[in-house]
């Protein structure tokens, strides 16, 4: 019987999240958040590829996020675009269908900062579901002083992140 409920609250409860900062020092920081998705990573892929259905409307300039679009290909964008205006977010990298995007870019008021950012997701076959693992490097001068702010993009990464664990169906 027990089985069966912890069975069902898999079910319900559709990611669980892990977050650390492994490493944080004023010219650089990385973070890792572990989402476990109770959906096979080819649901997860397809979610992943649009931000639009899940990332936070108070994360993009325009305050709508279906005005974000993701081009799933080396070169491709992730950016936003509403009323004559645009954003890029970052830049795809690599993609290796169905299991790994990365992007380059400074997310946020990071953008400003002029530092580097690279993000990388990574999904995996995991006990019937998916563990879809988020990591973040930036990259910047010691002046920029990662280390007293890298907490707060944690948070942000993790909440973004989170999103998208949830929207996967």
């Amino acid at each position: 019987m027990h089985r069966s409920i912890y069975a069902l609250l898999a079910l319900l409860l559709p990611a669980v999240a892990m977050s650390e900062v492994k490493q944080g020092a004023p010219d650089g920081a990385l973070i890792e958040h572990r989402f476990r998705i109770a959906a096979p990573p080819t649901a997860a892929w397809q979610a992943l590829l649009h931000p639009e259905r899940w990332w936070p409307a108070d994360h993009t300039w325009s305050g709508e996020p279906g005005n974000l679009s993701l081009e799933p290909d080396a070169g491709g964008c992730f950016c936003e675009r509403w009323s004559g205006n645009s954003a890029e977010h970052a830049r795809v990298v690599m993609v290796k269908s169905g299991e790994l995007l990365r992007l380059r870019g400074s997310l946020g008021p990071l953008q400003e900062m002029a530092v580097t950012g690279v993000l990388t997701v990574n999904l995996a076959a995991k006990d019937g579901g998916t563990e879809a693992v988020v990591t973040y490097r930036l990259s910047g001068d010691p002046s920029h002083k990662l280390d007293g702010f890298i907490a707060v993009v944690d948070q942000v990464i993790g909440l973004q992140f989170g999103n998208f664990a949830k929207a996967v169906r």
